[in-house]
């Protein structure tokens, strides 16, 4: 598997982007100025992330999205490696705002982020987000 940055053209991977945050507005707001991931696999795109730099060594992991039938193979944990490698440089704090569905909160503490704090009504409330 191979891990390649996308500078052009990164609503191509809507379709995956989508699966971990539901509305294209919600995307639109940060895949331009984010750092958008691809991990390949045998020429198939096969998981993409967005990060954004929030402020001077503060970076957010905004979206994570592997394609279901490669799922559970470690390719998501593979993804927050780069992502914490690529920025170890510059980065202090390493955020990731997330729903807290029974899978995705247990999965990023295992890959070791720390829960912070839940935004509540966050969708229908937060208007600048």
């Amino acid at each position: 598997m191979t891990i390649d940055i996308v500078n052009t053209d990164k609503k191509r991977y809507l379709s995956l982007l989508l699966l971990a945050d539901e509305q294209e507005s919600m995307i639109d707001r940060y895949l331009e100025r984010g750092e958008m991931f691809a991990a390949n696999e045998d020429g198939t795109v096969v998981a993409v992330c967005v990060v954004t730099r929030e402020s001077e060594g503060v970076y957010e992991l905004k979206n994570l999205a592997v394609r279901p039938d490669f799922q559970r193979r470690g390719i998501g944990r593979a993804m927050i490696g780069h992502v914490w490698w690529h920025y170890a440089p510059s980065c202090r704090t390493l955020l990731v705002g997330t729903g807290d569905s029974p899978s995705t909160v247990p999965f990023y503490e295992r890959c070791g982020f720390v829960y912070s704090h839940r935004v509540k009504d966050f969708f229908t409330d937060e208007d600048e987000y």
